[in-house]
């Protein structure tokens, strides 16, 4: 198994699943972005269920009280674009990807690896990007 990192970013998507995710594969210390705050309240708004949309909540306060999110800056700003010229020349769409990237870009320029479900979703910038699949 290999040595644990020290830190991290997680995706979204591994945030959603922490419950069922062993902690020993992620790092010491992690870390979530804006843009996961930013898809977290885009959930509790298109939640048509009051169950699902409490649950939502739920995850969305605990991400609050739990972390602070690293922002997309003027760095990671410049580096989306990188990540999309890169994807773009792996013949791939940037567009269903944009979150992925924001989040992709935030995690590069802080020199972190990014830890997600979704590894194809960053085929084509991995040479700017640490990818860590879980």
């Amino acid at each position: 198994m290999a040595e644990r990192r020290r830190s991290g970013v997680l995706d979204t998507c591994v945030y959603l699943d922490l419950a069922t995710i062993d902690p020993a594969i992620l790092p010491n210390v992690p870390k979530i972005t804006a843009v996961t705050l930013a898809e977290l309240n885009q959930g509790v708004a298109m939640a048509r269920d009051p169950a699902v949309r409490a649950a939502r909540i739920e995850q969305l306060g605990a991400a609050l009280a739990g972390f602070d999110a690293l922002p997309f800056d003027d760095m990671a700003a410049a580096r989306y674009g990188t990540l999309v010229s890169m994807t773009i020349a792996a013949r791939r769409d940037p567009r269903p990807r944009r979150m992925d990237l924001m989040i992709g870009a935030i995690a590069s320029v802080r020199d972190l690896p990014l830890y997600t479900r979704n590894v194809c979703d960053f085929s084509g910038p991995e040479r700017a990007l640490t990818v860590i699949p879980v």
